[in-house]
């Protein structure tokens, strides 16, 4: 290294320095690693595959949808939202998912349970419309009023709801995943992993960009 080059060394770590920053300290923020010791978790049991996936889609689609008051009937805006669910549900033929129906407190808590029931089974026949088969749906729970999202007695929108979960796996087998977790769990990723195109011998391009002739 020449006596020029060492100074403008010297002085890149010197402004660093006076910058509180450490080279490379924009590199690694502290994530560096994280996806394959998850991984490395997922596959020795240690953090369940069936609550990762259910974080994943709670995460990319939104899993609530909200009804009307004393109704069953799905809005626009509401399919707009199971088609996103129904979309997510059929990249993962594997995993079952679980509808859960809630009301408002308005009401008794018998009829209440009724109606989230009802709520339920329409989030189910609207995804079989979509060609979701019924058997990857779990068997459908109402809650009723008994977990509202704001207590309050009287008719609230929000509390008026169905919520989507993943629930378990096809086969019912903790370890339907052990080996094949990229396979399931990434496999838009392995999908879009194609590979390179192969150069047929006498096909080359000529390094003036024209294809070669054929070999003779």
């Amino acid at each position: 290294m020449t006596p020029k080059h060492l100074l403008s060394t010297l002085s890149l770590l010197a402004l660093a320095a006076c910058a509180g920053e450490t080279i490379g300290s924009k590199v690694d923020e502290g994530g560096f690693g994280n996806s394959t010791m998850n991984n490395f978790l997922v596959q020795t049991g240690q953090i369940s595959p069936v609550q990762m996936l259910g974080e994943r889609f709670a995460r990319e689609v939104p899993p609530t949808i909200t009804f009307a008051f004393n109704s069953a009937q799905l809005s626009p805006e509401a399919r707009a939202i199971l088609d996103q669910q129904a979309n997510f549900i059929r990249q993962f033929p594997e995993v079952r998912f679980r509808v859960y129906g809630h009301t408002d407190l308005v009401g008794s808590d018998a009829y209440n349970r009724r109606l989230g029931q009802r709520r339920a089974e329409a989030v189910v026949a609207y995804f079989a419309t979509r060609g979701i088969s019924r058997s990857r749906l779990e068997a459908l729970v109402s809650f009723g009023e008994t977990q509202p999202v704001i207590p309050t007695p009287g008719p609230e929108e929000q509390n008026r709801r169905t919520v989507t979960e993943v629930s378990g796996f096809v086969k019912r087998h903790p370890t339907v995943l052990d080996g094949k977790y990229a396979e399931i769990i990434y496999r838009e990723y392995i999908t879009s992993a194609v590979p390179a195109p192969t150069v047929v011998a006498g096909t080359a391009a000529n390094e003036g960009g024209g294809a070669a002739a054929p070999a003779p």
